[in-house]
């Protein structure tokens, strides 16, 4: 392969679409927008979300992402951040409240992505998945079957 086409093959990425309409944003922010681009290529690519697009809170200068995980699924909002960068309270709760589930995906600089749910509040945990007994319970149960026996 000549080096004039694999120049070419390379920049697909700087003509993809997705990233133009993340430059038309005007977010300031090439690390954000880079940041964006990696989650957009991977809720769409890898993990096959729906009706991925791209907005910008006007006070927030990031790129926020809309998708469905899957067809007539509730809409969610991405918000990608590299790594490095900060995040205050308010800029997370401007995020939540544009009404949809939060999503914070930090963007390492070798590109691997962390997903994390943010709420409005505070969440009480499922409880644990398995064969978990209450040890202590279980030998009090078993003291008074004794003590009922005698």
């Amino acid at each position: 392969m000549s080096g004039a086409s694999e120049g070419a093959e390379a920049n697909w990425i700087l003509r993809h679409p997705a990233l133009q309409q993340m430059k038309e944003l005007q977010v300031g922010d090439s690390e954000q927008i880079h940041a964006a681009f990696l989650v957009y290529m991977d809720l769409t690519e890898v993990r096959r979300w729906k009706e991925v697009s791209c907005v910008k809170i006007p006070d927030l200068q990031a790129v926020l992402l809309e998708a469905q995980e899957k067809d007539g699924g509730p809409v969610h909002t991405v918000l990608p951040l590299p790594v490095h960068q900060s995040l205050s309270h308010r800029s997370i709760c401007q995020a939540l409240d544009r009404g949809f589930p939060l999503l914070l995906c930090a963007v390492a600089s070798d590109s691997t992505l962390v997903y994390q749910r943010m709420t409005d509040g505070l969440v009480t945990p499922d409880p644990p998945v398995g064969p978990f007994e209450d040890v202590g319970r279980r030998q009090r149960r078993k003291r008074r079957q004794q003590q009922q026996q005698h």
